[in-house]
């Protein structure tokens, strides 16, 4: 059968489906409601979400970069995370937290994590789920597990990982953050928390409470998709609560795309120039911030 067109109220479902409340067999039924027929919502339902198979931006073997999974001390445990870094470079680096999607750490963010290290940065992706015993091979399940954490103990967390960066022995002392989807909003929470972070970046991550935003003390580069209705209500509030507060912030918002636009491997929701374009201004916000 040729390839199916995948329109909005698909991929609204599917957010409903990952990020609210509809479960797997009402996002099928949906989708199947929407597709046509149960056989064109089995093509689409992949499409729309990540393939953990599609090929990484930066292997695991490049030379330019070395890595390994650690564990430091997260605010109340062990926490287990993956260091990238560069190779061939001396002086100590600037540092980048990476913090994952409702999907937990996996292979996706381990390759963003590379990408920063080959533009210059030691990036440590934390695995927030360290807590609950790690990220699990089921998506569904880590997304049920995310459910599960504390907005606040995932904010000690992330203090807890800026002093272990702020303290190794390759850092320049300056700590930022950069997040995706649930992980955009734990960064801009961790901004709220953290006077410590020197530098923060959200895709398409929720908002902080207008009443917090006065205690942000980092740099901000917000990232978000002009198709995102669910996240993009709370803009607004926020912008106006940075600009009376007097923060130094900068909003992008990427007209046509979707929800996890950065994601490559959301064959649906992927958009190759939004996403180098989005890439390109945080890769030089990092450096201007870090360096």
């Amino acid at each position: 059968m040729p390839e199916p067109k995948i329109t909005q109220p698909m991929i609204d479902a599917y957010d409903e489906y990952t990020h609210l409340t509809l479960d797997r067999r009402g996002f099928m039924e949906k989708l199947t409601q929407l597709a046509g027929s149960g056989t064109a919502a089995a093509v689409i339902a992949p499409m729309l979400a990540a393939n953990p198979a599609r090929a990484a931006v930066v292997p695991e073997t490049d030379d330019r970069i070395t890595t390994q999974t650690i564990t430091y001390p997260g605010a109340k445990g062990e926490m287990t995370g993956y260091l990238a870094q560069p190779v061939g470079q001396s002086g100590q680096l600037p540092t980048v937290i990476v913090i994952h999607e409702n999907r937990g750490l996996n292979a996706h963010i381990e390759d963003v994590a590379r990408r920063l290290a080959v533009e210059g940065f030691m990036a440590l992706a934390p695995d927030y789920l360290s807590p609950l015993g790690g990220t699990p091979d089921d998506e569904d399940k880590a997304r049920e597990m995310i459910g599960q954490l504390d907005a606040g103990d995932v904010a000690d967390d992330g203090i807890a990982t800026i002093a272990y960066l702020q303290a190794h022995e390759r850092s320049n002392g300056n700590v930022g953050a950069v997040g995706f989807c649930w992980g955009g909003g734990a960064v801009n929470n961790l901004a709220v928390k953290a006077s410590s972070l020197d530098a923060a970046v959200a895709y398409y991550g929720r908002q902080p409470d207008p009443s917090e935003v006065s205690r942000i003390s980092a740099p901000l580069l917000l990232h978000y998709a002009g198709e995102d209705s669910r996240i993009n209500a709370g803009i607004d509030a926020y912008r106006q609560a940075l600009e009376a507060a007097d923060k130094n912030f900068t909003i992008h918002v990427y007209d046509g795309v979707q929800h996890a636009f950065n994601n490559d491997t959301s064959a649906a929701r992927y958009d190759e120039q939004a996403a180098k374009l989005a890439w390109d201004r945080t890769v030089a916000f990092l450096k201007l911030e870090l360096t």
